[in-house]
């Protein structure tokens, strides 16, 4: 069909021109609004500037169509084929291009906002600068794909392939990269504030420079990568695969990494403010030195030997244990949980449950702590629901109490300042914590929470301070079996009752040690 035919025939209503042959038809600037040419043959026809808003082009034949500053908002360009087409500056806000090729497109400048291109194929394809934002990009292919300073802000790439994609500059703000393939892409100085990169494939990927604060990196695969003077402030990289990773000079500041692989990485220069040190594999680390001031300002400079590595990363989750001698039954449970719930409101270093192991005869519950200062404030909250609270929480306050008044004599390898001040958010923290004064009442009903307990700190260090043993925790089964003695058996004498000795506190040696240790100072 002639050009001239089909618009003679629109301009008198017609709208049905489904499976035409239009090839090479000029049709520039021609008004085709809502019309359809699903399944038609448009390769290398002249629809620059024309407007096909709403138009039905399932289907159809583009390949190396000029569609230059064509309007294609709203138009259904479903399993359309559109390799090497012209859509430089075209409108296609809100159009449907699932399952679409667009192999080796020209898109610059192109107008995608809010399109859908599920499962579409636009590889090689030219972006720069487009409108891609609210676009939804899921499972699609977007290797080689030039993105270069394109705005991608809340976009959907999840699943999709970017292998080898470009995204220098671009703005991806809150985008959605979940288990999204980004291996060798180049995301420097990327905008990724906010983004969800959760399980995505970066291996090899470049993000010098990018900016991806409060973004979520969760069983991210980073290895490889390079990640030099990027932002990473308040980002979740738990669990993250970070091996011979190149985070030099990169911004940590409250990045969550608990459970990283971080094997063979460097990180000389990374500023790690507030920033977890434990529950990484740090083997074979590069790492010179540390920024640790609280801005990020190279005003708290640390040095690291390869020893002092070791050290200063371990695995070992500062944690407090506290162990009841019964086995946890399901009322105490249950009341154990509502307990917990009502202190954690109340107590700024409850945040997250324990993890409770229940035997056949004891209970361990264990809360693990993002910082070494807050195990005492912890451990002073966590055993208020039992019998042996007050004594406990009594001698967490002496331990305290005994390092202010003898840190002169208990620092000998740390700084005084530095000791002192560990030692006032130690105190600060305890006063901070707010008692429900109904708590005790609520414990005190069940006969779980009066069984004599142990409670037990463990720092970074792997270093363990017992705070409290209850004089009659574990005998609780030998007097079960005083209680029932062999009936064939001689008779014995009754052997005088003996007082359980009391606990003692550690020496404040011990103690002040145990405080040393703490990777936090």
């Amino acid at each position: 069909m002639k050009a001239e035919e089909l618009l003679k025939r629109y301009g008198a209503g017609e709208r049905n021109f489904g499976g035409m042959d239009l090839r090479e038809a000029n049709l520039s600037r021609a008004n085709l609004s809502h019309i359809d040419l699903s399944g038609a043959d448009l390769s290398v026809a002249n629809l620059s500037g024309a407007n096909l808003s709403g138009a039905d082009l399932r289907g159809a034949r583009l390949n190396v169509a000029k569609l230059s500053g064509a309007n294609l908002s709203g138009a259904n360009l479903s399993s359309c084929i559109l390799n090497v087409a012209n859509l430089v500056r075209a409108d296609l806000t809100g159009a449907n291009l699932n399952q679409a090729a667009l192999i080796r497109a020209e898109l610059m400048r192109a107008d995608l906002k809010q399109a859908t291109l599920d499962s579409a194929d636009l590889g090689g394809a030219q972006l720069q600068e487009a409108q891609l934002h609210q676009a939804n990009f899921s499972r699609a292919n977007l290797s080689e794909v030039n993105f270069h300073r394109a705005t991608l802000a809340d976009a959907v790439f999840d699943q999709a392939n970017l292998r080898g994609a470009d995204l220098n500059r671009a703005n991806a703000t809150r985008a959605n990269f979940r288990n999204a393939e980004l291996r060798l892409a180049n995301l420097s100085e990327i905008l990724l504030i906010g983004a969800d990169l959760h399980g995505a494939n970066l291996r090899w990927a470049n993000l010098t420079g990018a900016r991806l604060r409060g973004a979520d990196l969760t069983e991210a695969k980073l290895s490889g990568a390079a990640i030099v003077g990027a932002d990473l402030r308040n980002v979740n990289l738990t669990h993250a695969s970070l091996i011979h990773a190149d985070l030099s000079r990169a911004n940590l500041i409250g990045t969550d990494w608990i459970g990283a692989e971080l094997t063979g990485a460097t990180l000389t220069g990374a500023k790690l403010h507030g920033v977890s040190r434990y529950g990484l594999k740090v083997e074979d680390l590069t790492c010179e030195w540390v920024d640790l001031s609280p801005q990020g300002d190279n005003s708290q400079i640390q040095y690291l030997s390869q020893e002092d590595c070791r050290q200063f990363f371990n695995e070992t989750l500062p944690t407090v244990q506290i162990t009841v001698d019964a086995p946890l039954d399901p009322d105490a449970a249950v009341s154990l949980a509502v307990i917990y719930r009502q202190i954690a409101r109340r107590s700024p270093v409850m945040a997250h449950p324990p993890s409770i192991q229940v035997g056949p005869r004891r209970t361990v519950i264990l809360f693990q702590v993002a910082s070494n200062v807050q195990l005492f404030a912890t451990a002073y909250s966590a055993i208020l629901p039992f019998e042996d609270a007050a004594v406990t929480q009594t001698n967490l306050l002496e331990m305290v109490r005994s390092l202010q008044d003898g840190s002169a004599e208990s620092n000998t390898k740390t700084p005084p300042e530095t000791f002192s001040e560990v030692l006032h958010q130690l105190a600060a923290q305890i006063d901070g914590v707010t008692i429900l004064d109904n708590l005790p009442r609520l414990a005190q009903r069940g006969a779980f929470f009066q069984t004599p307990t142990q409670t037990m700190l463990i720092n970074s260090s792997n270093q363990r301070l017992t705070v409290y043993h209850h004089p009659a925790f574990g005998k609780r089964f030998m007097s079960e079996v005083e209680a029932s003695p062999n009936p064939t058996a001689s008779p014995l004498p009754t052997p005088p009752p003996q007082k359980a000795a009391p606990f003692l506190l550690p020496p404040l040696s011990v103690t002040a040690d145990f405080v040393r240790h703490f990777h936090d100072l």
